[in-house]
């Protein structure tokens, strides 16, 4: 295995932060309040609506497949169409999240407060950084 340390790293972060959305999608109201979710979020899934589930679902869709770029990338699984384009696109809108994220809990938090802006930017910005790294090892073989 060829293997990127850091595209694998990413492809682990990426795949435990799908992890932990579809556990509030199965464990509910508590899952989303332990995880900072907006309190608009909270009553919505207390009341057993179905709009955090499918705002949920469609977020841990989208996480996994970034893993599964990532792990393409890293040499783990075949290569997937527009590597290059994709791995600059999730660097990108992860790094744009992290330090718009920032500034949203400093200037105007909201309902979801500043402690969630602050943890899922920081979040955010780490695994920008991985993405970023790896993307860079890997761009000659992409």
């Amino acid at each position: 295995m060829e293997g990127n340390g850091w595209l694998l790293l990413a492809a682990a972060a990426t795949t435990l932060a799908a992890a932990l959305h579809a556990c509030c999608i199965v464990f509910g109201s508590a899952w989303y309040d332990a995880m900072g979710a907006g309190e608009r979020i909270v009553r919505r899934s207390r009341e057993g609506r179905w709009q955090p589930a499918l705002i949920t679902s469609v977020i841990t869709l989208v996480l996994l497949i970034w893993a599964l770029y990532a792990l393409a990338g890293a040499g783990v699984l075949p290569a997937l169409p527009a590597a290059r384009f994709v791995l600059s696109a999730i660097t990108a809108v992860l790094l744009v999240r992290g330090m718009a994220g920032l500034a949203i809990a400093r200037f105007r938090p909201g309902y979801n407060g500043a402690r969630f802006w602050i943890v899922s930017s920081v979040a955010c910005l780490v695994l920008g950084g991985l993405y970023l790294t790896g993307t860079l090892q890997a761009w000659p073989r992409l």
